[in-house]
């Protein structure tokens, strides 16, 4: 094997796609697709935007949940894609189309699910979410524009369907969604790619 030293203009190797929701100023929901996440234990770390409305909405009011999504749910994902929550469209985003959309629900396609723990709204059709509370933030020097999150999770809901145990997901019923190098893959044949790739 050869192997040739590379610039990638990013680096996502593989990671779950993640459906960020977080509370409005006015007690909406807004939903925001990441793509840098890990889990250890209970404890979640994500990677946002500082110019996002997501960073904005957990920055002041500290909860969310992490919605999931299967393969199935590719298409719901790429919809908002191109649609931000700031009423302004930041420059980084206007670049590549974003338009404001005040309902990112009703845009995607997706429901509402109340959570219990959190006042942010969970998406129905996500078989996995996790409702959390910000335990930390922070913006590194060496890295403008992005903002580390630790996230406790504070309440874990699974569809019924995709367990093995009362506690235990099964990965044979359930996978999910990839982004890998900004395509769509369940485990196995590509979905699709965003529209940023």
């Amino acid at each position: 094997m050869i192997h040739k030293t590379i610039q990638p203009k990013i680096l996502y190797y593989g990671n779950p796609v993640i459906l960020l929701t977080t509370i409005n100023e006015n007690g909406t929901t807004n939903i925001s697709p990441i793509s840098s996440s890990w889990a250890l234990d209970h404890l979640l770390v994500i990677g946002l935007g500082t110019d996002g409305k997501a960073y904005e909405n957990l920055k002041q009011r500290g909860e969310c949940v992490l919605n999931v999504p299967g393969p199935e749910l590719w298409e719901h994902v790429e919809k908002l894609a191109v649609c931000t929550g700031k009423e302004t469209v930041p420059p980084g985003k206007a670049a590549y189309g974003c338009v404001y959309v005040k309902d990112k629900f009703e845009a995607a396609g997706l429901r509402r699910k109340t959570s219990a723990v959190v006042n942010a709204d969970a998406i129905a059709e996500c078989p996995l979410q996790i409702e959390g509370k910000i335990r930390y933030m922070r913006e590194p020097e060496y890295m403008e524009g992005i903002v580390i999150t630790e996230i406790e999770a504070v309440a874990i809901h699974a569809q019924e369907d995709i367990l093995k145990e009362e506690h235990h997901i099964d990965p044979r019923k359930w996978s999910p969604l990839i982004y890998n190098f900004r395509h769509y893959f369940g485990l196995g044949k590509e979905l699709g790619k965003t529209a940023r790739a």
